[in-house]
């Protein structure tokens, strides 16, 4: 294929990204508790592990870790070591992480205008015998 060629339907079954240009940022932003690491620390501001293990209900210590890591690597968290007896670390949302915030608005108030929808299509698609 040349160059500027335009892509084939084979070209963008290929490659996920061609298929969804959006399919990275919804593995970064997306994964299971990536949202409500993010929204916790953009709602309530930097935070000591312990308070984001109490403000997020059943996330256990290893995968807030895990969680943290990650955001911290993809630049959406800020990890400040404090050298004090006893150590003290803290974690903020960044600047890139604060950029997300209208994609946030946008879905919550998707949420709140379309959950019940979405709930009712379950319900009648539940209890579809054809099903």
């Amino acid at each position: 294929m040349a160059d500027d060629a335009a892509p084939t339907a084979s070209d963008t079954t290929t490659e996920p990204v061609l298929a969804c240009p959006i399919s990275p940022v919804v593995d970064i932003v997306f994964s299971r508790w990536t949202t409500p690491v993010l929204w916790t620390l953009h709602a309530h501001g930097r935070q000591r592990f312990v308070e984001l293990e109490r403000r997020i209900a059943r996330i256990t210590p290893k995968v807030l870790t895990q969680r943290l890591r990650q955001l911290e690597r993809d630049g959406l968290v800020v990890r400040t070591y404090h050298p004090e007896v006893p150590p003290r670390v803290e974690y903020e949302i960044s600047e890139l992480g604060r950029s997300l915030a209208p994609l946030f608005a946008h879905l919550s108030e998707w949420a709140a205008g379309n959950l019940d929808k979405v709930d009712r299509a379950r319900r009648a698609y539940d209890g579809d015998p054809a099903r």
